[in-house]
């Protein structure tokens, strides 16, 4: 069983999720990064797309619009102006479409402006 560590997905409306995590997976600007506990100090710009959370027996996806992530002392946030939780059901790959479309039509409106 591998070490866990408190992972936040914040929006500015609320906390998205919070909770132990045994891995982490996101996409940044810079590349993919995978985050296990005790992971070196990092901070990160967030790409569109989404970013996976592994808790041990399950496995969240969250579609995040853009933000930051934060690594400090076996915490991870990811800061994001929207974010939505894609929950694994029959439904999970629609969600997440529509999740991912949305972020990207958030990202259109936001360079036009």
């Amino acid at each position: 069983m591998a070490a866990s560590f408190q992972v936040d997905v914040v929006s500015p409306e609320a906390t998205v999720w919070s909770g132990e995590a045994e891995l982490v997976t996101a996409r940044t600007t810079e590349g993919d990064i995978g985050i296990m506990a005790d992971h070196e100090p990092t901070m990160a710009a967030l790409a569109t797309g989404s970013a996976e959370i592994h808790t041990g027996s399950d496995k969240i996806t969250v579609a995040v619009h853009g933000g930051f992530l934060q690594i400090y002392r076996n915490q991870v946030t990811l800061l994001s102006d929207r974010a939505e939780i894609v929950e694994g059901d029959a439904d999970a790959a629609r969600q997440q479409a529509e999740a991912l479309r949305d972020a990207e039509e958030a990202a259109q409106e936001d360079q036009s402006e």
